[in-house]
């Protein structure tokens, strides 16, 4: 695949980007890539595309298989794989607002969970330790809530939600 400037800047940045996401830089520029392509690619292909080493190619499209951000498709004849990233903008913030819900804070509120039951257990840790955490129980907790709320609903309802910003602050108030 021959990559344009601006194609080969997109790619950069957005394994920049992954990087501060968490994502190893490698990964993110696959995940690039394949975005940008018009046909899926194989792992060769992307190898030799990006530079990069075939191994770490194919740990990177298990990492975004894992994340449901490609898919692998194959070709009558063909015994290789070939992979394409997930085209819709909407779907790919889904997949890695999913992804990192599972990965950090579902495992973070059951931490709280299991503290807050702690400390219903013993009395020695001051008061304002057991606010502090239950506070921040509290507040995951009606975060993920939120997001299990929005996170299926049409497209249509969330661009208006998103557009309507601080206008849904006035509406509610303090």
């Amino acid at each position: 695949m021959k990559l344009t400037p601006v194609m080969q800047r997109y790619i950069v940045h957005w394994g920049e980007m992954g990087s501060r996401w968490g994502l190893n830089r490698s990964v993110a520029q696959i995940h690039a890539l394949l975005y940008l392509s018009a046909e899926p690619l194989n792992a060769d292909e992307i190898a030799e595309t990006l530079g990069i080493a075939r191994s770490n190619v194919s740990v990177g499209l298990k990492e975004l298989l894992a994340w449901n951000l490609v898919q692998a498709t194959q070709h009558l004849g063909d015994r290789r794989d070939f992979f394409r990233a997930q085209r819709d903008p909407w779907e790919v913030v889904r997949a890695i607002t999913e992804g990192r819900k599972r990965r950090e804070l579902d495992p973070t509120i059951g931490f709280l969970q299991q503290c807050v039951a702690e400390l219903e257990a013993e009395s020695s840790t001051p008061a304002h330790v057991r606010e502090q955490i239950a506070g921040q129980l509290e507040f995951m907790e009606t975060l993920v809530g939120w997001y299990d709320s929005v996170k299926n609903l049409p497209r249509k309802t969330l661009l208006k939600m998103m557009r309507m910003g601080q206008r849904i602050a006035k509406v509610i108030g303090d």
